[in-house]
């Protein structure tokens, strides 16, 4: 989990396998969180036992007579019992073993008598190795496990949040194996059950990350809108989520993450936004928006810090433009933090800045206030220097620029004296026709406001680039050029 977090070992581990162990968990988590991130892949979650004398997770394969003498040996009791169960938790990381042992006759009644018992040790062990299972890549297995699913249910309003953890993530990732599995944690209550832990539990950090794990999961269905969603809503469990959009100065961005990607998934839906909008959603987001924006200006780029910062985005960015949706973030500070992400993710992660001028663009597309902002806080040029830039990055930042010199002549002379034109002069020559064609609809907007802008293009030797588009061009950008030029530039090139 991307969280900041003591962990106790036995003294026998060095300190360069402690840190090689939590490296490793934290590239892992960071794996699965891009991957999400890129493809929206439904991903499974593996917890590490902290507790561990050896940080390889590796296991041998067993066979089914070697699994079932594991079975026996549990089943004969004794003090030796709760040892023998992490032995077959520890077996069971090997997917062949996973198969052997739920063929295996009375195996899982043999776990779920554990699970359900009074010793508390191997309770603990038996969910670990339902956890395990539930990692499992063969469906069958977790079919397997869905008749501890009561349990694992009942379990998160217990008093231990080590075991409501690790069932969490073990229902977490039973709910993507099939539709089977998804329909029966549906029917036996899995989203007020979650509604209630994180309301339950809200201080504990680490389960809130677990509750926004397992509800992503279930969010990210085919036929969410229709059969999850609804329940989510009447659930109550919106606020608890956008209540943790806010990242823990200890704990770290995890429980943030979680969250704010189960916000998209419901943003992103055919929900009614107005309900998150209503619970604060536009105005958390935006919030904390900014508040990454400062640690990002002051040039920190904390691992894992843009992965809060993506589904942040994504949930704004969707809210403007959802239907019905009226009301806007107030604070001008948004504008800044949008450019300096713009910014500073420009080379290690693009798809980041190019979705921060998306969103700056529905900002300022329905807004005269945020274009007269990007104005008054002198962000203009900032943009300009990012017209060089392809993959649409450009693109982009032209759009931003149209919806500013939209709102007239003053705007229009404001983006002139910030050097916008020689900018577009630049995007004039690029090889890209829709950047050609946007830069075009842009210049139209600038010549058209102002005597002064026509007399700046033409000391660019803009006239001439407009001219070349006239003769080389597609059609649409050879009409473009041409109107410009017979309207603004007749006299410009009579002279010449």
């Amino acid at each position: 989990m991307w969280r900041l977090k003591t962990i106790r070992h036995k003294a026998s581990r060095s300190a360069n396998d402690l840190e090689e162990f939590k490296h490793k968990k934290r590239e892992f988590e960071k794996a699965l969180r891009q991957a999400r991130r890129d493809r929206q892949l439904i991903s499974k979650r593996l917890l590490q036992n902290e507790d561990e004398d050896s940080v390889e997770t590796d296991s041998v394969h067993l066979s089914p007579e070697q699994v079932r003498e594991m079975i026996r040996g549990i089943q004969c009791g004794g003090e030796e019992k709760a040892t023998r169960l992490a032995c077959l938790r520890k077996a069971l990381r090997n997917p062949e073993t996973q198969l052997a042992f739920i063929k295996s006759e009375n195996s899982m009644h043999m776990l779920i008598g554990q699970l359900s018992g009074h010793n508390a040790q191997c309770q603990l062990e038996a969910v670990r190795a339902l956890h395990e299972l539930s990692h499992s890549p063969h469906p069958s297995v977790g079919q397997a496990c869905l008749s501890a699913g009561p349990y694992l249910l009942t379990y998160l309003s217990g008093q231990s949040p080590k075991l409501t953890e690790l069932c969490l993530y073990t229902l977490g990732n039973l709910c993507p194996d099939n539709g089977s599995c998804r329909e029966k944690l549906l029917a036996q209550g899995i989203i007020s059950a979650l509604a209630n832990c994180i309301q339950s539990q809200k201080y504990n950090l680490a389960v809130v990350e677990a509750v926004g794990f397992a509800l992503s999961q279930l969010l990210q269905d085919k036929d969410a809108t229709d059969k999850i969603i609804p329940a989510v809503v009447d659930s109550g469990i919106i606020s608890d989520l956008i209540s943790a959009l806010n990242p823990h100065c200890d704990f770290g961005f995890g429980p943030a993450i979680e969250c704010a990607w189960c916000l998209h998934y419901l943003v992103s839906s055919n929900l009614d936004n107005k309900v998150l909008v209503t619970q604060g959603a536009l105005s958390q987001c935006s919030a904390c928006l900014i508040t990454l924006g400062g640690t990002v200006a002051k040039g920190n780029l904390e691992d894992g810090l843009e992965l809060l910062i993506w589904p942040l985005l994504r949930c704004l960015g969707n809210l403007l433009v959802s239907e019905g949706c009226d009301v806007m973030p107030e604070d001008t500070r948004l504008l800044a933090a949008l450019c300096v992400f713009s910014q500073a993710y420009l080379q290690p992660h693009m798809g980041l800045s190019r979705e921060s001028l998306w969103v700056l663009n529905n900002l300022t597309a329905s807004s005269s206030g945020f274009c007269s902002g990007l104005v008054l806080l002198n962000l203009v040029p900032i943009l300009i220097n990012l017209l060089s830039f392809s993959k649409g990055i450009n693109l982009m930042v032209l759009r931003v620029l149209g919806n500013i010199a939209h709102n007239g002549p003053e705007c229009c002379v404001r983006l002139t004296q910030a050097g916008v034109l020689s900018g577009l002069c630049a995007t004039l020559k690029m090889a890209e026709p829709e950047v050609v064609t946007l830069s075009l609809e842009v210049l139209h907007m600038l010549v058209s406001s102002s005597p002064q802008v026509i007399e700046e293009f033409t000391r660019l030797n803009g006239v001439p680039l407009l001219e070349a588009i006239q003769y080389n061009s597609e059609a649409e950008q050879r009409v473009r050029a041409a109107y410009i030029l017979d309207n603004h530039f007749s006299e410009v090139e009579s002279l010449s």
